[in-house]
């Protein structure tokens, strides 16, 4: 793999001069591409110390493929896509289930035991194993999803292409994404905990311990906690004004499944649910 993230690195170097029709360029990107699709690489990963390490090569990789291939139409049934990358397949092979209206690109891993509603998985991107991503939810290029997540419908994971070295979204394990939530800009997401529905969150958006006031940090939501949206107030020369944070109400047990009527029975106590 080495020798392959220097061949990457070196068409990164003269990426200007390339374009499809490039051979052997393409052949070393398909390569890089091939190992993410099937898992054996992956474009970021929560390192020993806890921090998000990012493999750069593989981002290059995938921003030089979409400069050495071209649009070619594909005819699905009654439907026509103009496109220039190809979608996944094999997925009973990988025990995927994909309901009819759902898709994912090339250069994706789903781990075997996802469910994908009619939903959409962007190129890098990957869904750990036994998770559910629910009708209309995305989860954008390069974004990581943890083991036995629940993406709920409607949610939409933020994909980060350029620039290479930026971190994309990471929701890890156990987590619980509710409804119509935005997770974006690199946002990370703790083991275990549970987002009320509506949240939008980013890496600039202030996460807020409910009962101290204390600000736990900034695009973090700890770990095994439910956290709901909500504001702070700010004066401005033109008035006073609410800024998103995200407040955490409830700390949960660690390594203690969720259960959904439980979190909705809590969550309506403060005019919310997952």
């Amino acid at each position: 793999m080495a020798d392959l993230q220097a061949i990457i690195a070196e068409l990164w170097e003269r990426r200007a001069e390339l374009g499809p029709g490039d051979t052997a360029a393409f052949e070393s990107v398909r390569e890089a591409i091939d190992l993410l699709d099937r898992g054996e690489a992956r474009v970021a990963e929560v390192g020993a110390d806890g921090e998000v390490v990012v493999h750069e090569w593989l981002k290059q990789a995938i921003l030089l493929l979409f400069r050495l291939t071209a649009i070619e139409t594909v005819e699905v049934g009654p439907f026509e896509y103009a496109d220039k990358l190809p979608l996944k397949h094999g997925f009973a092979e990988s025990g995927v289930r994909v309901v009819p209206g759902a898709s994912a690109r090339w250069g994706s891993y789903l781990e075997p035991g996802v469910i994908l509603m009619p939903s959409y998985v962007n190129i890098g991107a990957r869904v750990g194993a036994n998770t559910m991503v629910d009708t209309w939810a995305t989860v954008g290029s390069c974004a990581q999803i943890g083991r036995n997540v629940h993406l709920s419908g409607g949610v939409g994971i933020g994909g980060v292409l350029e620039p290479a070295q930026a971190a994309p979204v990471v929701v890890e394990d156990e987590a619980f994404i509710g409804s119509r939530c935005m997770v974006t800009q690199g946002a990370r997401v703790g083991a275990g905990a549970v987002l009320g529905e509506g949240c939008i969150f980013n890496r600039g958006i202030p996460v807020i311990d409910a009962e101290s006031g204390e600000e736990l940090g900034r695009g973090v939501v700890p770990p095994w906690c439910v956290a709901v949206s909500a504001t702070r107030n700010r004066h401005f020369s033109g008035g006073d004004f609410g800024l998103p944070c995200l407040l955490v109400i409830r700390r949960l047990t660690e390594g203690r499944r969720h259960d959904t009527a439980q979190l909705n029975e809590l969550l309506r106590e403060y005019g919310v649910s997952v």
